[in-house]
């Protein structure tokens, strides 16, 4: 089946998909997504497009395990079963050859057995279950590049995850850790770490915020949507001082996978005003539907994210569009804008995160920015300072996507992004020391 008749499947309903695979309609299909249909056991007649399957989407059904027959399925590389009711993570997993993304959020797991790991493994997510060990042999899936576990009982990371030479997105918050193991500061290629919500972490430094009542506000179109929350345009009706164009973000109040809401709002406003941050103006109080949210300054017209976020097939690594150009000047105040915020946070104590060219909110034109997205930040822990040097890793990934997008970027960024991203965490540059080897634009 080609991508015109992938496409066409994909435009059925799940039910209608169903239908149409027991039917037999659906040979030679590469996608097949079938969620909250309440199945509880797999349908045989997926096993007919183990020629072609390559992505299998389950999510939302009642599906307490996965038959060992699953492994018929030689090209599946990606396999979602959010929101099963799954006591252990099927072990035919780990019997799929090709298998790279597994997705299991939700689930209620208690268990990880080692044998449900597949060996090409790169994208593990288990947010928001009830996971109290991991396997010593995580740290043995030498393709392992995002291990999502926020939200679940952890009290310790297994030995074995040092081993994990290729890992470059760790997330850990909202779980039970008394502390963060020594050897995560050596993993070679880590660059973006979230760890709020831990016993370690200790008190989170909120400052004061201005409280701002919903009846002073008027919402108005969406402008973006994420996993925490909605941004929408405003008004922001100050008394006595007229009307003042505004941005507000209500958060879902649920688990992220980068971890708690509430943390992230927290460490915007602990962050402070700065102008290369998106800031915020004040908490909202009195929304008629409970929600927490954030009032914050609006961006001029016209402004966008840099990139598009990591896509299945890119695993942690920004989509740019095709034919983004940025100048030289622009691309020395976009690399100039992303160290100067992320220098901020760490001399707050905090961490960003996710310092992504995707967080990055830019003019599309002359390279002035702001970081946003505060979703992952974490508050660095006395005496740790040197985690802050991962987040330089991420800076020099980012340079060089600029240099990629800008070749005349080379000559004053390369050395810079290769220091940034050498496998010695400890001899990386500082953001602070990073951005005084940057050349005014």
């Amino acid at each position: 089946m080609d991508a015109d008749a992938d496409a066409a499947a994909a435009l059925l309903s799940p039910a209608d998909r169903l239908a149409a695979l027991r039917a037999g309609r659906l040979p030679g299909l590469r996608v097949l997504r079938l969620p909250g249909l309440g199945l509880t056991s797999l349908p045989p007649e997926i096993l007919a497009l183990a020629p072609s399957l390559e992505l299998l989407d389950l999510s939302g059904n009642r599906l307490p395990d996965l038959p060992p027959d699953l492994t018929r399925l030689e090209r599946l590389s990606a396999v979602f079963v959010s929101g099963n009711p799954m006591r252990r993570l099927p072990a035919a997993l780990g019997g799929c050859a090709a298998l790279g993304q597994i997705g299991a959020r939700g689930c209620g797991l208690e268990e990880l057995p080692a044998e449900a790991l597949p060996p090409r493994l790169r994208w593990l997510t288990l947010t928001d279950n009830v996971l109290s060990v991991l396997p010593a042999s995580l740290g043995r899936q030498g393709r392992l590049t995002k291990l999502l576990l926020a939200g679940n009982r952890l009290k310790a990371l297994p030995a074995g995850l040092e081993g994990a030479a290729s890992l470059e997105l760790l997330r850990l918050a909202a779980n039970d850790l008394d502390d963060l193991p020594g050897w995560i500061e050596r993993l070679p290629s880590l660059a973006w770490l979230g760890w709020s919500a831990n016993p370690f972490e200790g008190f989170f430094p909120v400052p004061a915020a201005q409280g701002i009542r919903w009846a002073e506000l008027e919402a108005g179109a969406l402008l973006g949507e994420g996993a925490s929350g909605r941004v929408l345009a405003g008004r922001w009706r100050q008394p006595g001082a007229g009307d003042r164009p505004v941005a507000l973000k209500l958060f879902k109040g649920a688990m992220t996978s980068d971890g708690l809401p509430e943390r992230e709002m927290a460490a915007c406003l602990a962050a402070g005003a700065h102008p290369q941050l998106t800031g915020a103006l004040g908490r909202i109080e009195g929304h008629p539907d409970s929600l927490a949210g954030l009032v914050m300054p609006l961006l001029p017209a016209g402004w966008q994210a840099l990139a598009g976020p990591p896509s299945l097939a890119s695993c942690s690594r920004d989509v740019w569009p095709e034919a983004q150009r940025i100048t030289p000047q622009a691309g020395l105040r976009l690399a100039r804008a992303a160290a100067t915020a992320g220098a901020h946070l760490h001399r707050r104590g905090l961490l960003h995160g996710d310092l992504y060219a995707h967080n990055l909110l830019w003019d599309g034109g002359r390279g002035e920015a702001v970081l946003s997205d505060f979703g992952a930040a974490s508050v660095l822990p006395p005496g740790r300072r040197g985690l802050a040097r991962l987040e330089s890793r991420a800076l020099g990934i980012l340079l060089e996507e600029l240099i990629a997008a800008c070749p005349a970027l080379q000559q004053p960024l390369g050395a810079l992004a290769a220091a940034c991203r050498q496998p010695e965490v400890a001899r990386r540059p500082s953001l602070a020391e990073a951005l005084a080897q940057m050349p005014e634009p």
